[in-house]
């Protein structure tokens, strides 16, 4: 049986503001729900967002923005409380070119959740995680500060 959230109540406002960022919102994903702590994102084809014309498949770096998306919203998944996280590095390894015109899905997982840092694991497919466009990997900086961030930005 997959554990649930940590903390639903985090996990359910963090997915929710991660997907409402500008560069998501423009991007089109769509926070699809958590299977226990391994969240799901979609984004739809479409024209614009096609990094080759004359095949019409999607840019590589949809893909590694849904990857990264997907893993900080896995590592909220494993928070007891807010924090601030930030990616240190981003691995994406492209199986095969998505088919244009079908959306593309991540689901990803936190594997390791350290004092400092986050581990986590993810695939984009279209149908089944068994058939994967891609494979990535993320390292998070959990955030260190025992001062919690002031109204504005100062500490």
């Amino acid at each position: 049986m997959t554990p649930a959230p940590v903390n639903p109540a985090v996990l359910e406002a963090m997915s929710a503001l991660f997907v409402s960022l500008p560069h998501c919102e423009t991007l089109g994903f769509q926070y699809l729900g958590t299977d226990g702590r391994k969240p799901v994102l979609k984004v739809e084809w479409r024209e614009a967002l096609v990094g080759n014309p004359g095949n019409g498949v999607v840019h590589g770096g949809i893909i590694t923005s849904l990857v990264d998306t997907t893993s900080a919203i896995a590592v909220t998944a494993q928070l007891p409380d807010f924090e601030t996280i930030a990616t240190l590095d981003l691995r994406i390894d492209y199986l095969k070119a998505a088919t244009p015109g079908r959306a593309i899905f991540c689901r990803a997982e936190c594997y390791r959740l350290a004092t400092q840092i986050a581990f986590t694991r993810a695939v984009c497919y279209h149908d089944r995680p068994e058939e994967p466009i891609a494979h990535g990997v993320a390292t998070f900086m959990r955030e260190s500060s025992p001062i919690p961030m002031l109204e504005g930005g100062a500490a």
